[in-house]
Formats: structure tokens, sequence, C-alpha cells
């Protein structure tokens, strides 16, 4: 949440040449299968093994080639290999977080996390181009006066200010109205080429919103946000939320987190490490020496910002 003031995809590593000595190996085993007969065909299930091998198209993934773009503050040097083709940032990626002003894309971060409504796909492609991966900052949790789809969401399931300005926690038990709605901002997300997403509001049982909702309706309110960016082929962040680490970091592929140095949490996010994912974090009043070493400790994409979320930052 804040106060408005209003793919490239990763290069595909070319598999090394294959050495003398392994050339003729093939060679034996291929004579070999020949004079079997029928220990051919299993030989050659067996070797299905270098289907094995295409655990380096896993590595794909994790970017054999991505030493040259992380020379270059690229993003594919960021990412773990994904069987459905996410962009899965491991711990530790650089990052920026810009939700107000005039976008600088100077910025040498692996990814950039925007708000999805306020730049349009050119903006995306353009830091696409540069090697960047780019999150889709959306409100899911919250109604927002300012969105021109404000007017779709009926009275019913708005409830209590979330304490910025022209904000009402939703009703998130009412997934029969908010599934619709929540699934059109993802679709706009993903037709502006975004990564991934990062859904705000994520704790609203933990606050006065006006309605009785239980840790269980979180629960299931958050899964079903993470299933709609999945279906879209995004990845998707767990907003804070640090009490249902445990039971939803299967369901995310990375962490962004505020002032979880200042309230002594930063340990709480170490699940999300331990799983080989991203935490994106962010302090805004704690000076850099007080957080970075042990954000570093912690293998945390930690940040000094300010409020108001513009270009300015200071990384660990």
């Amino acid at each position: 949440m804040y106060a408005p003031t209003h793919h490239r995809a990763p290069d595909r590593p070319l598999r090394p040449a294959p050495s003398a000595a392994v050339l003729l190996a093939a060679l034996l085993l291929l004579l070999t299968g020949c004079a079997g007969g029928s220990g051919g065909p299993g030989g050659s299930g067996g070797s299905s093994g270098s289907g094995g091998s295409s655990g380096s198209g896993g590595s794909s993934g994790s970017g054999g080639s991505g030493g040259d773009d992380a020379s270059r503050g690229g993003a594919s040097a960021s990412a773990r290999p994904s069987a459905a083709g996410r962009w899965l940032p491991r711990p530790g990626v650089s990052w920026q977080w810009q939700l107000s002003g005039r976008l600088d894309t100077s910025v040498d971060a692996a990814a950039y996390d925007i708000d999805g409504f306020d730049h349009p796909a050119a903006t995306v492609a353009r830091l696409h181009r540069a090697g960047r991966k780019v999150i889709c900052y959306v409100s899911t949790g919250a109604w927002e006066d300012f969105r021109p789809d404000a007017g779709k969401f009926p009275k019913a399931v708005l409830g209590e200010g979330n304490g910025w300005k022209g904000e009402r926690w939703f009703d998130i038990r009412r997934t029969d109205v908010l599934e619709p709605l929540m699934a059109a901002r993802l679709d706009m997300c993903r037709a502006k080429g975004f990564d991934a997403v990062e859904p705000d509001n994520m704790d609203g049982y933990r606050n006065r919103t006006g309605f009785p909702l239980t840790a269980a309706d979180q629960l299931r309110y958050n899964r079903l946000v993470a299933r709609l960016a999945h279906e879209r082929g995004m990845s998707v962040g767990l907003k804070n939320d640090l009490d249902q680490i445990p039971q939803l970091v299967g369901d995310f592929d990375f962490a962004v987190n505020e002032q979880c140095a200042q309230y002594g949490e930063c340990a709480r996010l170490k699940p999300f490490v331990a799983a080989g994912k991203a935490v994106f974090h962010v302090e805004y009043e704690l000076p850099t020496g007080e957080f970075c070493a042990d954000s570093r400790r912690l293998r945390l994409s930690s940040l000094l910002k300010k409020y108001e979320l513009g270009a300015w930052r200071q990384a660990c």
C-alpha cells in the first residue's frame, strides 16, 4: 500500500560440445545396442537419462548464460528453473521499487516493481530490452478510489479504511465478486507483458476491516490470487503476511516485505530463502548501517526507501 502522488526471456545456454571421450563412449554404446537386439531399445530408454540432461535445459532457468546478463544488471542470472516457464527470482537478486514520480529506468537492478495501472506495455517492453524483469504492483486486498475500475466494486465488499487516503479493505470472503475483478486486473498485467505480480494488502484479517475475517479466509484468498497469477504465466509475491508464511511459502514465488528489520521480524522470512525464493525487502526509517549486515546474512534483497516510493533508493 502506498500514498499515490499521482520479456525479455532468459537466454538459453548453449550446451557444451561433447569431448572426444564422450563421443567414443556414445559410439561404443550404439554399437553394443545394435548388437544386443531387444536390449537396444531398452538402452535408449536408459539413455533417456540424456533426457535427464534436459536438466541442462533446466539450467537455462538458472542462467548458464546469465553471467553476461548479470554483468549488465540483467535478470536472467536471477532466475531459478521453472517447469511452468515463469520467472522465479532467487535470493539476493537486485531490485528497484518505484510507485510514484517519473519512472527512472536507469537504475541498475535486475527487477523493477512498478504500478501496473500507471505504466503502459511500452514501458515494460523498454525495461525488458534493458534486460530487466518487471513486477506488476496491484492492490488485491483493498479498494482504491483512484483506480479506473473503482466503480466496478459493489459497496457490499468495501469495508473500513486501511489507513491510506481513498483506500478501503475488501471483504475477501466474497470471492464470487472479487475473483473476476482480480482476474481482470491480472489480465491487464499479463497483456502489458509483466513477468510477475506484487499483490498488496494481503493481510486484512489482522486489521480492522469491518468484516469478521479469519486466518482461514486470508489463506483461501491469498491462494486464489496466487492461482490467478500462475494461470496467466506470471510469478507472484507474498506481501507481508508474516504469520502465514509457513502455510503459503509453497504457493508463492517470492516475498515482498516492509520494515521487518525495524520490527525484528526478518528471520521469519527464512522459509522463502530456504526454498530458493527471493525476499524483496524495504526499510523506511532505519539507516542502512542498522540492517544491511543482517540482510546480507539472511540473503535478503534489501533497500532503504522513502515512504512515497519514488526513484530514490539505497541498496545493501
